[in-house]
């Protein structure tokens, strides 16, 4: 058992510097923990609330001062200019302190956005392939971009008018004893009532705000699948079946939301409000009436209850956003921590790599629980040795490959490379040592030159044209307008397929590799091509350890050893003359392709 099993499992098989250091125990306190840095904004957001909310209360005070001078006898006019005055002042420092509030909510809610996206995708940077196979790529797109926005507008507007509404409701309670202790009654009775119909509609809310998030997620996957698998699609003439089924994910969207809509619309702190006003306007009637306040006390309380208002009417949206933000907040967190086996091991083994390779009794499921694809595979290849690995389609070839890179990690057994088991290797250092050249070649929407340096992009032009050359991509490159400074559409669509794996294979040749892996690599190369192809890789494969996965003929004769695989079993090992004698698994093989071929050089 390799060092690396016996630690304890990381989440990420390469991670960037923590610039964050979040705590991931839940999806409040990972927000909490990527708030507290922004603390002065904090304080700003709550200084500007309590100020905003406390000179709101001051206008219902101050007007009912007036209404007392207005209607005192004589009436006290010269009370009326000092009071418009301290009104207006009141309002103008209000209007700064509402300011200060909503930018820095704005402020906190940018940048919180900023920095769950960076912390998202640095973290699937770091995620295995496996957990890149099982997920989809719609609905990682839904949370990288969708989600953190609702987390963004969960702080402004939403948690800036759920702080700001919450000042509002306490200052009805602290300024009626102004007037008369009694008059704290219905502010007390509506805070009751405020608290557990809001406990209420968050607990029903919650479940449902979740199913739109989860429900855009997988809407969003299958659209994204369907535009990636739009040749096929058209190909087919399945376009109705598409729009069928994306209906049918959108009514889905669309009847959690509705079900959202209808919580919402029977949001009963509203009506509470109603009983509040009427009740609180009652009450100091009563008390006016027995002469224990005056008329301006009346107007007061009257303009005081009003400030419930705001509260009440905001949190019907405040207090939803928030609950989508949280449920777009679990559903990111759950994408960061989710667990792949997999780490970079920065500490482990890390030298220049001689390229020996070897298998021992190596088994591989990709799931826990799943029946193995590799079954007890071993064989040892020596440094700059050729192995030609064949099988029929489903045999496992190109995952046998992907162990020796760590794409995958063996469910049992041991790959060594160097006599070092994988799993012991710094992972920066093994897989910048060895490259592979795939049958789906990826290419990125940039210059033809950026994409042979991507493994190396301190190359210099020269290094460039010359990788280029040995891979008989240059004369092609240079029939184009803009030569090596050609940009290229997604993933190389303005490319033929022969194109696209000469440009990979001047992609692999640039980096130098010491262990080199082609998957079927040469399979939509022309005929006209295929020789110099051939002999390009005749020639990149000297002096490197080299595993090829092909049904070329020429290929698989000129292999210093070829594995037969299997229903992910080695049926036979050898080389070629000896396994046509040996092997009937190898001759039927052989049979479907037809005569063997010369070798390169021969």
């Amino acid at each position: 058992m390799s060092n690396s099993n016996q630690q304890a499992t990381p989440s990420a098989e390469f991670t960037l510097p923590d610039r964050y250091h979040t705590d991931r125990r839940g999806p409040v306190r990972w927000l909490v923990s990527h708030v507290r840095r922004y603390w002065y904004l904090v304080i700003a957001v709550l200084v500007g609330a309590w100020g905003n909310a406390l000179l709101a209360a001051v206008v219902p005070m101050l007007v009912g001062r007036a209404f007392n001078a207005i209607t005192a006898s004589p009436p006290r006019l010269n009370v009326l200019l000092p009071t418009a005055v301290a009104i207006f002042g009141s309002q103008a420092a209000r209007s700064v302190l509402q300011f200060m509030r909503n930018f820095g909510a704005e402020l906190i809610g940018q940048r919180l956005e900023r920095d769950i996206r960076d912390e998202l995708y640095a973290s699937l940077l770091g995620k295995s392939m496996t957990f890149h196979n099982l997920q989809p790529v719609g609905d990682t797109m839904a949370r990288a971009t969708n989600d953190v926005r609702e987390i963004n507008l969960m702080f402004s507007p939403g948690l800036t008018l759920v702080v700001g509404s919450a000042t509002f409701l306490f200052m009805p309670l602290l300024m009626a004893l102004r007037y008369h202790p009694s008059l704290t009654l219905v502010p007390t009775l509506f805070l009751l009532g405020y608290a557990v119909a809001l406990w209420q509609y968050l607990r029903e809310l919650a479940p449902i705000t979740a199913e739109v998030r989860e429900s855009f997620g997988r809407m969003n996957a299958r659209l994204a699948e369907a535009i990636d698998g739009i040749e096929v699609v058209k190909g087919t003439a399945r376009e109705e079946a598409e729009i069928s089924l994306f209906e049918r994910n959108a009514r889905r969207f669309r009847n959690a939301f509705v079900r959202q809509g209808d919580v919402e619309a029977r949001f009963i702190p509203l009506l509470l409000l109603g009983l509040a006003e009427g009740a609180g306007f009652l009450h100091a009637l009563l008390l006016f009436r027995a002469g224990l306040i005056d008329l301006g006390a009346v107007i007061a309380y009257v303009g005081l209850l009003r400030l419930f208002g705001f509260p009440t009417f905001v949190s019907l949206f405040a207090y939803s956003q928030v609950a989508t933000g949280l449920a777009a907040a679990r559903r990111i967190l759950e994408l960061i921590v989710r667990k792949n086996h997999l780490d970079q091991n920065v500490s482990g083994y890390a030298a220049p790599m001689r390229g020996t390779v070897e298998f021992r009794n190596v088994s591989f499921a990709y799931s826990e629980g799943d029946e193995p694809v590799l079954k007890d595979i071993s064989f040892k290849v020596e440094p700059g040795q050729t192995v030609a690995i064949v099988g029929q389609t489903g045999a496992g070839k190109t995952t046998l490959v992907k162990l020796v890179n760590r794409t995958y990690d063996v469910t049992a057994g041991q790959v060594l490379v160097d006599g070092v088991d994988v799993r012991d290797w710094n992972l920066e250092a093994l897989r910048s040592q060895i490259s592979i050249i795939e049958q789906d070649i990826f290419l990125f929407s940039r210059t033809i030159a950026e994409n042979i340096a991507f493994g190396k992009p301190d190359a210099t032009m020269d290094e460039i044209v010359e990788a280029a050359k040995a891979a008989q991509a240059h004369e092609f490159i240079m029939r184009f307008k803009d030569g090596y400074q050609t940009v290229i559409g997604e993933r190389g669509v303005t490319l033929s397929g022969g194109q696209r794996q000469r440009l990979a294979l001047a992609r692999a040749f640039l980096t130098d590799p010491a262990i080199l892996i082609l998957d079927d690599s040469t399979s939509a190369i022309d005929s006209a091509t295929e020789d110099k192809i051939q002999r390009a890789i005749y020639a990149a494969a000297r002096g490197r350890t080299t595993l090829i996965i092909t049904h070329r003929l020429s290929q698989i004769r000129w292999a210093d050893l070829i594995v037969v695989l299997r229903k992910g079993r080695i049926v036979a090992i050898g080389r070629h003359e000896e396994l046509l004698r040996t092997s009937e698994a190898y001759r039927r093989i052989f049979a479907t392709l037809g005569e063997p071929a010369s070798a390169p050089g021969t």
